[in-house]
């Protein structure tokens, strides 16, 4: 799914919940703008991604037809003005209107009378000859399940294997959420104006919407200083500006100290992991906190990355004493257990930055209200000092009861999750959510199928590290090393393992300072 180029400011990235955008054309039609205005750029915009999809322009000749499904809101007006932009680029369309087109109102009606074409039920879709679908039957506000009749039109397309273009949202499909009403259409391309919206990233909105192409459409972005959006795509114009670079005059000290535990020998893997990752992804130095019994085989496997003894609360007690130790990764290969939970409890109460990751989650699974009473407390001028990056498994381990409620999108349980635990939830998957207690939320668009290997998580970590090391505000800091990880696997490509990730970092700089 792409569409935009990366984008200046965290506006630019804004995603609007249905809601939101309905207020974004009022606000700009109070402005002198008419809806019509708007409707005719949103048909024409969708004519134009149709002819390209159709060849480009004259592609839609040789008698191939292009239907275009009108529902009965402003989605159907939208597909009247893109059926008429075609029919008088000589394409052959048709117009299948799911209501008899003289009960339009408004807009849509306007559309509706400058078309010039054939009009027929929607209830005489067959597919037969068709080049393209064009689903123009509801956008983003859905909020009921498809009838019948919509269901078994998506079923005769589906059979068809006719290319899909979706107006806005594929019809089905909730703005908010991203979830299946029922019956959803599955498009090859989603065209939507001036911002996307939630449910255009989280799954299963995302593999349902294809090519994903934001069009503006006469919108005024200052619309958005009114609205305030507070949910995101995770691109670096979201956290660019706050992110933390070596300068000239600088040493490895301006970079950050951050600190790894170690598991015990047999499980020391996922600790060099993030620790190999924190140091090529910025931080000044990084050190492994380790058993004793752990030592010989860290050291062996290590040369930048320093290891030191860290056996039990005395120890740990000594290294906090170093003021230069700035953050902290708990939980990769750790070990579950009151270990795990007084270390954690330490490394808050003395105000550094922890991420706590696998089992140094699973180790609050029966006592979560430990961690977040001193997370609650502890929160920085520059956000919370804890930093959860669970999957769903591990989060349910944490939050049962929002993890159970299955009328929250993954947007909002990991917002309710973020302000209940006073940290920034990382809730992991194709449609990772970054979430802070003060409402912001930002979805990732970015990564591989590949990722969905062992370790990758425990690279994540370490790059989450790195930033928070080097004096990155809490949420930028999540967001960006979320980002940073999926870019990594980008450049990789297939074949990708947890061990290929830190090394894509350099190429992935170059871009990023580019």
């Amino acid at each position: 799914m792409t569409d935009a180029p990366i984008a200046s400011g965290p506006y630019d990235v804004a995603l609007l919940t249905p809601d939101e955008m309905a207020s974004a054309d009022r606000l700009t039609i109070a402005g002198g703008i008419s809806g019509r205005t708007l409707m005719g750029a949103a048909g024409r915009a969708v004519a134009e991604v149709a002819q390209a999809m159709l060849g480009g322009p004259g592609g839609g000749g040789n008698g191939v037809r292009v239907a275009c499904l009108a529902g009965p809101g402003n989605n159907g007006g939208d597909a009247f003005v893109a059926a008429e932009t075609l029919r008088c680029e000589g394409v052959d369309v048709v117009v299948f209107s799911v209501c008899d087109i003289d009960r339009l109102a408004g807009d849509a009606a306007w559309a509706a009378a400058a078309y010039r074409g054939s009009v027929e039920p929607l209830g005489a879709f067959t597919g037969d000859g068709c080049a393209l679908v064009i689903d123009g039957l509801f956008g983003a506000g859905l909020s009921r399940p498809l009838d019948a009749e919509i269901a078994n039109l998506i079923e005769t397309v589906e059979r068809a294997g006719v290319p899909v273009l979706a107006i806005d949202l594929p019809s089905g499909l909730c703005g908010r959420s991203g979830a299946v009403l029922g019956k959803a259409f599955t498009a090859d391309r989603t065209v939507t104006f001036f911002r996307p919206k939630p449910g255009h990233f989280l799954e299963p909105g995302r593999s349902h919407c294809g090519v994903l192409d934001v069009r503006q459409i006469g919108i005024a972005p200052d619309v958005l200083e009114t609205i305030a959006p507070r949910q995101f795509v995770n691109r670096p114009a979201l956290w660019r500006a706050d992110l933390s670079l070596p300068v000239d005059a600088g040493h490895k000290y301006d970079r950050g100290h951050a600190v790894v535990f170690s598991g015990s020998a047999s499980r020391t893997g996922a600790a060099r992991l993030a620790a190999g990752a924190a140091l090529r992804a910025g931080a000044g130095l990084v050190t492994l906190f380790s058993p004793a019994g752990a030592i010989l085989v860290n050291a062996a496997q290590v040369t930048a990355v320093m290891v030191e003894r860290c056996d039990g609360e005395r120890d740990l007690a000594r290294h906090l004493d170093d003021s230069r130790l700035k953050a902290f990764v708990l939980g990769p290969g750790f070990g579950v257990g009151g270990t795990a939970r007084a270390y954690a409890t330490q490394i808050l109460k003395a105000g550094r930055f922890l991420i706590l990751d696998a089992d140094g989650i699973s180790s609050f699974a029966d006592r979560p209200e430990e961690l977040f009473d001193e997370a609650l407390g502890q929160a920085g001028e520059g956000g919370p000092n804890l930093v959860l990056t669970p999957h769903a498994g591990e989060f349910k381990r944490l939050f049962p009861d929002l993890a159970a409620k299955g009328s929250l999108s993954k947007l909002d349980r990991t917002r309710e999750a973020a302000v209940r635990s006073g940290a920034v939830v990382v809730l992991k998957g194709r449609d990772t959510v970054i979430a802070a207690p003060d409402g912001r939320a930002a979805i990732n668009a970015n990564g591989t199928p590949w990722l969905a290997s062992a370790g990758t998580g425990d690279v994540l970590t370490g790059m989450i590290c790195a930033q928070l090391s080097q004096g990155t505000p809490t949420f930028e800091a999540a967001c960006a090393g979320v980002w940073m990880h999926g870019r990594s696997a980008e450049l990789f490509g297939p074949g990708l393992i947890a061990e290929d990730l830190a090394g894509q970092l350099p190429a992935m700089f170059a871009e990023l300072l580019a």
